[in-house]
């Protein structure tokens, strides 16, 4: 990236001049190199500030896409109550329903369908859940939209790196939500995917960039070190999806054999049901502000329910949805820089946080 940072490659890629035309190739490389990690065509991928913007975009997309048509009046949006905060904010702007879900953030595709009507417009369905890591039966809720008539939204922010055998040409989705920063890319980044042959019109409007699919001028040097990343990735995938299994494995076997500790999302066949990144906990007789400052001061990085939300420390609205306790929850994630000897910390100082804390009497009014 630090070419691209710096008056060296400064140019803008719209341009026709030799600078450009270079800042222009660097963009279409890192293209190319996300859409091999991706599994679909480069033109599918429309590059993003993150998974959050390409959310927005599509339920943009998907809701403005018959305005000119017939298809006005669809303004209906169907999505499981366990989807990321963006997906749920994003889709309340219009007629949002939401699909429930059993004890371990499972979606019953017959269930979500069912709230399919001719006024919807998008169907959401998570790869894998952002706080306890179940994994939902994309390819069957994508299948039966397409049966419907209906387009569907997948996202794959936590999925990206991290989930096996992820092919999103097999999955044939109208649209992917992507975060760069949660495979390794610099934060800021990400990509909407758009099946081939899909328009949308664009939320993002201003100029002709992403072959008129989102205006403004590319972020160069982040969109270099995405591609950078996704090539890296394209690598060692099969090796880290295995070590990230591993560790949190060892990580919920541990946890759980605490007194007052339990796993939470679908722990079962040695971790195949979740994704391999994430493990989440209920801890009884204490709060999760103190578990994390706790934690952090023993040198140990967690949080309490999903990253969009650390700064309020609100109930989950996913353990909610799940039917457990919302308030007293512990999410541990590691990834391609983890280490055996990060959990064995993790493991040694949750005991004495935990200990302690009970002592001094932390038990909710």
């Amino acid at each position: 990236m630090l070419p691209w940072l710096t008056g060296e490659h400064a140019a803008d890629p719209g341009r026709v001049h030799t600078e450009g035309r270079m800042a222009r190739l660097a963009v279409e490389d890192a293209r190319e190199q996300l859409a091999e990690l991706l599994r679909v065509r480069p033109r599918q991928v429309v590059f993003t500030s993150g998974a959050t913007e390409a959310i927005n975009a599509a339920v943009w997309g998907a809701i403005h896409l018959g305005d000119d048509g017939d298809d006005g009046d669809r303004r209906r949006v169907v999505a499981p109550a366990v989807e990321h905060s963006a997906v749920l904010e994003a889709s309340d702007r219009y007629e949002l329903v939401r699909a429930g879900v059993d004890h371990y953030a499972h979606v019953d595709p017959a269930e979500l369908l069912a709230h399919v009507d001719g006024r919807t417009a998008l169907v959401h369905v998570q790869w894998g859940n952002h706080e306890v890591g179940t994994l939902q039966p994309v390819h069957e809720v994508v299948a039966a939209c397409r049966e419907r008539g209906v387009l569907v939204h997948v996202d794959a922010a936590q999925a990206i790196g991290h989930a096996p055998d992820l092919d999103l040409a097999a999955l044939d989705a109208d649209l992917v939500s992507v975060s760069g920063h949660k495979f390794g890319g610099p934060k800021g980044t990400g990509a909407l995917v758009v099946r081939r042959g899909l328009r949308v019109p664009p939320m993002l409007v201003g100029g002709e960039q992403e072959r008129a699919r989102r205006g403004g001028m590319e972020n160069v040097p982040a969109i270099v070190g995405l591609g950078a990343a996704a090539k890296t990735l394209l690598a060692t995938q099969a090796g880290e999806v295995a070590h990230q299994r591993a560790l949190t494995n060892r990580v919920i076997e541990g946890a759980s054999a605490l007194d007052g500790v339990r796993a939470y999302g679908d722990t079962s066949s040695g971790g195949a049901n979740r994704l391999p990144h994430i493990a989440c906990f209920g801890v009884d007789g204490v709060e999760a502000e103190a578990v994390l400052l706790a934690l952090d001061q023993a040198g140990v990085a967690a949080h309490s329910g999903s990253a969009c939300s650390s700064e309020s420390l609100e109930p989950s609205p996913v353990l909610e949805a799940m039917g457990v306790d919302a308030e007293r929850s512990l999410r541990v994630s590691v990834g391609w820089s983890s280490t055996d000897a990060d959990v064995d910390a993790f493991l040694g100082a949750l005991p004495r946080v935990v200990g302690a804390l009970r002592a001094l009497g932390q038990s909710p009014q």
